[in-house]
């Protein structure tokens, strides 16, 4: 039984494909493409890259895909890296994970429609606070005390009287 890596090598061989051309039809990198068909799956972070690639790639050369995803899941089994899946819990979560994991539950048209509705609503109880306030302060409150300075005589010829309350007509 021939390995994944030389299934997909020797397919690509035989239809004259380059590594170039699976990479610009596929988008997969071509050090990836070239460490799929060495078996290197050691170059990729996780298994679920593995078999997308390994999907794509096979889809692209007319492979058999039941037998070879079949054939890929019993080579990850014998690898130490990829043998199992990671866990799902993880007890070292934070409050910070566990928000941010209930915020991603929500439907984002509904949660921005109920969050303007609490902004309008914030907004609307905050404008009538400031204006009962503003109505029941009393605008003499921040004034200091009202200092009496009795009117003074003035001296004598230092002033020019005051006209009369009606004015002089003119001509």
């Amino acid at each position: 039984m021939t390995s994944v890596a030389q299934q997909l090598h020797s397919a690509r061989e035989s239809q004259k494909l380059t590594i170039h051309q699976v990479a610009e039809v596929t988008k997969i990198r071509t050090d990836h493409i070239r460490a799929l068909e060495e078996g290197n799956f050691n170059v990729f972070s996780a298994p679920v890259y593995i078999r997308g690639f390994v999907r794509t790639y096979a889809m692209l050369l007319k492979l058999d895909l039941a037998h070879v995803m079949a054939s890929l899941d019993a080579e990850l089994g014998q690898t130490e890296k990829f043998r199992e899946p990671p866990p799902l819990t993880d007890e070292s979560r934070g409050a910070l994970d566990f928000v941010m994991l209930q915020l991603s539950k929500l439907n984002l048209r509904t949660a921005g429609i109920l969050l303007a509705g609490v902004a309008v609503v914030a907004v609307l109880i905050g404008s009538i606070a400031a204006w009962r306030h503003h109505r029941q302060a009393d605008p003499l409150a921040n004034l200091g005390p009202g200092i009496y300075q009795p009117a003074q005589p003035a001296p004598s010829g230092e002033t020019v009287p005051l006209p009369s309350a009606a004015p002089a007509p003119r001509r």
